[in-house]
């Protein structure tokens, strides 16, 4: 995803929005592979939303297929998932764990409050003039509001040759440059999550963290979690947004192909380098009573 939409009122960033939701429906044509593709998140992040609290309740703002829902379960959590898409909820659920399906604008919290709200790799689908106000009204005094994510950002070499095949396969996409740095636009994207929070003056202080570490992919590996990014996933209709699959933008260019292997990959096996993956997250621990809306 290039951009963290949504979080403005500007009729540019409301069809953003609206596009972004759009190319969220797409993930739940297969949530089985979504959810063996996607990384889990480190376990200080988790630790650190949960702070310690015994059995804390969570609502999880678009769960998905529950990754990070499961996480904060196995931490003690008593957690409820909010998913808009069908597949993905039906996924979630047979994870064993509960989930409504609704978008957060639509839901119906039923005088139901949280110790913690969460959102990991969701905020972006929230309207910014519904989002934190919502949450602030279903938190306890308290409680915190936790929105997180994963920043994807391979090697040069390999964002030069994904960038080469997106010129070939979508030239119109905002990422065939080689030259982005994922890590310094999310961190650009969450700070000004931040802000949007704070002058709000519903929550107490809000932090931005970041967790860094590397992790290595295989070929495969890689280009299944491609495909469930914003870049590249599969096309719904030739009407609908323009998307494609992984091997398509990267079977447009042999030399890309060539940068895929190392002279240490096993047989048939073709190593991806390491990919540096941040987690960018915004914080939100609000004063007592100073989680509930003012009047």
């Amino acid at each position: 995803m290039p951009t963290l939409p949504g979080h403005g009122a500007s009729g540019t960033e409301r069809l953003e929005l609206h596009r972004t939701r759009e190319m969220a429906e797409s993930f739940g044509v297969d949530a089985a592979a979504y959810h063996a593709a996607r990384p889990s998140y480190p376990d200080a992040l988790v630790q650190r939303i949960v702070d310690g609290q015994s059995t804390p309740s969570i609502l999880d703002i678009g769960c998905g297929t529950g990754i990070a829902a499961l996480q904060l379960r196995e931490a003690g959590g008593d957690v409820v998932g909010i998913e808009p898409d069908q597949r993905m909820a039906e996924f979630a659920r047979s994870r064993g764990l509960s989930v409504e399906h609704s978008t957060f604008e639509a839901w119906d919290p039923r005088d139901r409050s949280f110790d913690i709200v969460t959102a990991a790799q969701s905020w972006h689908w929230v309207d910014p003039t519904i989002g934190p106000t919502k949450a602030a009204t279903i938190l306890r005094p308290g409680g915190r509001l936790a929105i997180f994510g994963h920043v994807f950002e391979p090697p040069e070499d390999v964002a030069q040759a994904l960038a080469d095949a997106f010129r070939r396969a979508v030239p119109d996409s905002p990422f065939t440059t080689s030259g982005r740095r994922p890590l310094q636009t999310y961190r650009a994207g969450y700070e000004h999550i931040a802000e949007t929070l704070r002058v709000t003056s519903l929550f107490g202080d809000v932090d931005v963290w970041q967790f860094d570490w590397t992790r290595t992919y295989q070929r495969d590996e890689w280009l299944a979690l491609l495909a469930t990014t914003g870049s590249l996933t599969p096309s719904r209709s030739k009407q609908g947004p323009r998307f494609c699959r992984p091997s398509d933008a990267l079977s447009m260019h042999a030399a890309d192909r060539s940068r895929w292997n190392t002279s240490r990959s096993p047989p048939r096996a073709a190593a991806a380098p390491s990919c540096r993956m941040g987690i960018m997250t915004v914080y939100e621990r609000a004063e007592h009573g100073r989680g509930q809306l003012r009047t």
